[in-house]
């Protein structure tokens, strides 16, 4: 019984900080900037991503090639933008915090989707340069 509850606490502790990882790293690439190009692509202001154009961002990382290795797609993100979407309608007025935190959190999955066209385009333009080149 004490090796049964022993592993339970280990795999909830590991799988809390595999989301922990995976909600930085998709921080961190968020935080990177992204440029006029993908921005003029999606229609969008400077600089000036919102949460709302997530599904317009993605539909045009979907419509990018994918030569970055381990490059992957955006099913986690997905999953999160979906989940995040339906707490901010449960949460709606009555909770106005973490409907707040989960309008962030939309912003932040628009941008890593920015963040992942954008460096899509620069390997593929930098493919296209060296193709030239030969």
């Amino acid at each position: 019984m004490l090796s049964a509850m022993l592993l339970i606490i280990s795999i909830t502790a590991l799988a809390q900080f595999a989301l922990y990882y995976w909600r930085a790293v998709l921080a961190g690439v968020a935080a990177q900037p992204v440029s006029d190009r993908v921005l003029a692509a999606a229609g969008l202001e400077a600089d000036h991503v919102t949460g709302g154009d997530f599904a317009t961002l993605a539909g045009i990382h979907d419509l990018t090639p994918d030569l970055e290795p381990g490059g992957g797609g955006l099913g986690l993100v997905r999953l999160y933008y979906r989940s995040l979407e339906l707490l901010q309608m449960l949460a709606g007025t009555r909770l106005p915090v973490i409907a707040m935190w989960s309008q962030r959190e939309c912003v932040v999955c628009a941008r890593y989707t920015a963040v992942k066209i954008d460096r899509r385009l620069q390997v593929n333009l930098a493919l296209a340069d060296s193709i030239r080149s030969c």
